[in-house]
């Protein structure tokens, strides 16, 4: 906690915007933008520094960590805060993830160095809701090979149809069922599936359950061999990193779909890639990847199922609609705001606070 009459550093890492930031304001979470939260800063006689260049020792992130009070970053453009980078970081009192997932901290680290890690909690939850369906829809109708035909200039009805399909009487499952995995499986119910299904933790709460007619299923393994379509929507730490693998995905139908907005290093890239190539995975869609930005000769790329569709990948932008970007920005400074004024944050937000809560709070902090 801060006393107001302090003045301090404060870096923010965002995404750089280009044109497209400088004709649309709204796009709050860009370098050109700075999260709407300039004007306010430096009234107030802080020193803020927004970059994008946050890769190697020479980076503005790396330069410019030792002296800096407050990081703000997002899970758009990630800067890793590991552990020798907290080391370096002596002044370092906050972190603000200017969205929801702090993954790329290091929270053992934070707790270490008593560094209170917060995020914009639900922020993006209807936005990411929204994107899984919709890719669940591009998926299962075959959508984009269907596109990219009207755009060669073809005209070729059973060359897509043969591989399109409806949501209505499938199994669909999620693994995770917090604010975005309930929220995926009540805009689904209009779809009305065979059966809805859960892979979680922690039960939820039984009219909650009830209203969704939804089934918890206790094994991961026993789930996923249930559905057509499996959505991930669980955080990423320690024991769902490479959750879905060469063994996990072989337990899956021949021929289903994945979705993964959660985080990209929760599938094992090589595997769905092999998976999609053989036809044991019909497609696979989402927006994470597992290094941010993904590389160009990433896999998920250009990966494409036995019939040259099913891939559904786009850059990470679920959780950023313009929608989104005013909710996690105007959140992100009221936490700054909050610490500057010494004033309690919203637990819902806190992921690490000064050292007192152990980074094993985020494992168990619902999407």
């Amino acid at each position: 906690m801060s006393s107001g009459a302090q003045k301090f550093k404060v870096m923010a890492v965002l995404y750089r915007g280009g044109k497209a930031a400088q004709e649309e304001p709204r796009l709050l979470g860009t370098v050109e933008n700075k999260l709407g939260m300039e004007g306010w800063l430096r009234e107030g006689g802080h020193e803020f520094i927004v970059t994008d260049d946050k890769e190697g020792p020479n980076s503005v992130f790396q330069q410019n960590i030792a002296d800096t009070d407050v990081l703000i970053t997002t899970p758009f453009h990630p800067a890793y805060l590991t552990a020798d980078l907290f080391a370096k970081a002596k002044k370092l009192k906050l972190c603000i993830t200017a969205g929801v997932g702090s993954d790329h901290i290091d929270l053992n680290a934070a707790n270490k160095h008593k560094v209170t890690v917060a995020e914009v909690t639900g922020s993006n939850v209807v936005s990411v809701a929204e994107h899984v369906v919709m890719s669940m829809l591009l998926l299962v109708r075959n959508f984009v090979p269907a596109h990219e035909q009207i755009e060669r200039g073809q005209w070729n009805v059973a060359d897509v149809a043969r591989n399109s399909f409806d949501l209505e009487g499938k199994v669909i499952g999620t693994v995770g069922a917090g604010r975005i995995g309930q929220r995926v499986l009540k805009r689904l119910v209009a779809f009305d599936p065979k059966e809805l299904l859960y892979f979680d933790y922690a039960p939820m709460p039984a009219e909650a359950a009830a209203a969704l007619n939804i089934r918890r299923v206790a094994d991961l393994g026993d789930m996923v061999s249930q559905c057509d379509i499996v959505t991930i929507n669980c955080p990423l730490h320690e024991t769902t990193k490479g959750l879905f693998n060469k063994e996990l995905l072989a337990k899956m139908k021949k021929g289903s779909w994945l979705v993964n907005t959660a985080r990209g290093a929760i599938c094992v890239a090589e595997d769905v890639a092999e998976a999609l190539k053989s036809g044991h995975l019909n497609g696979y869609a989402g927006d994470v990847w597992n290094v941010q930005p993904a590389p160009s000769d990433h896999p998920w790329r250009t990966m494409k199922n036995t019939q040259g569709g099913g891939n559904g990948m786009v850059p990470h932008m679920s959780g950023t609609t313009l929608d989104a970007q005013y909710r996690y920005a105007t959140g992100a400074q009221e936490i700054l705001r909050r610490w500057f004024a010494g004033e309690k944050q919203e637990p819902a937000n806190l992921i690490v606070e000064n050292g007192e809560v152990s980074s094993s709070r985020y494992a168990t902090k619902a999407y």
